[in-house]
């Protein structure tokens, strides 16, 4: 977990940091796709008409919403939120983020009903940074709040819960995979990357920083890709993510630092 929380048992710590784990998927994968959506409203806006790629990009943002992100949310405050609105301490921090969900939803509407290309841009941003900042609190201030309850088993609250700490088998995780929208159908270097969305690490909490990489990788198609900025040369993730998804991506080095490192990291054609 990113902060010292004094939990009430050892399963409850588990189940704590399995969560952590799953939201920075999350947000990984969001980083993604609404990274898609920008990156074709700026090609469209450079280059003209880019025959559908704004809108199916959107699609593919609204669909993830709908069966990954939402769901989440609606298993979040039947449990997590539940438990911790119970307790005088946590009650206006929970009503504040069952307002935050409602916003999300009316986001992801305005998304599907946009009608341009600069309006499904600047939906997929506000939802991206809205939903970040509802993970933060959720790790920093609802998860400890909880933990470290001891009348409050976090364990038995997530049990079974897939929504809230993943279990996803590999057909999904394909399936996701292939559904996605964004990218280029190329492997051409620099010229490609400019088609992919960028997941700059460098903000990202060291803890969290694989899960998040890999949550946006799991969305990415066959030929698609995303540029990663790291603030070191990442040879333990690539290490990592071969182990994990042997033979699937290439990498090419975009930016060698010092300050950065630019990847361009792409699922082959199966």
């Amino acid at each position: 977990m990113n902060q010292l929380v004094i939990a009430s048992d050892e399963a409850d710590a588990r189940a704590a940091a399995a969560v952590e784990q799953h939201h920075a998927q999350l947000s990984g994968a969001l980083a993604l796709k609404a990274g898609g959506v920008i990156a074709a409203a700026v090609r469209e806006a450079d280059d003209g008409p880019s025959g559908g790629w704004v809108d199916a990009a959107a699609a593919d943002l609204v669909q993830w919403c709908r069966t990954e992100l939402l769901p989440h949310a609606v298993a979040e405050e039947t449990t997590l939120y539940a438990a911790a609105r119970e307790r005088a301490e946590g009650r206006l921090l929970v009503e504040s983020m069952l307002r935050e969900h409602a916003v999300l939803t009316g986001l992801v509407d305005e998304i599907e009903g946009a009608s341009n290309a600069v309006a499904k841009a600047a939906g997929a941003r506000a939802l991206q940074v809205l939903f970040d900042i509802r993970l933060d609190k959720e790790n920093t201030l609802v998860l400890p709040l909880l933990v470290s309850a001891p009348d409050v088993s976090v364990a038995t609250l997530l049990k079974g819960m897939h929504e809230l700490i993943g279990g996803g088998d590999a057909d999904e995780r394909s399936a996701s995979a292939e559904a996605a929208a964004t990218g280029h159908d190329c492997t051409c270097g620099e010229e490609a990357a400019a088609g992919y969305p960028e997941l700059d690490a460098r903000a990202v909490p060291h803890a969290i920083r694989h899960a998040t990489v890999f949550g946006a990788l799991d969305g990415v198609r066959a030929n698609g890709g995303l540029v990663l900025v790291a603030p070191h040369d990442p040879k333990p993730l690539l290490a990592q993510l071969e182990r994990r998804n042997p033979g699937e991506f290439t990498v090419e080095y975009l930016e060698r630092g010092p300050e950065a490192w630019r990847l361009a990291i792409v699922r082959q054609s199966a």
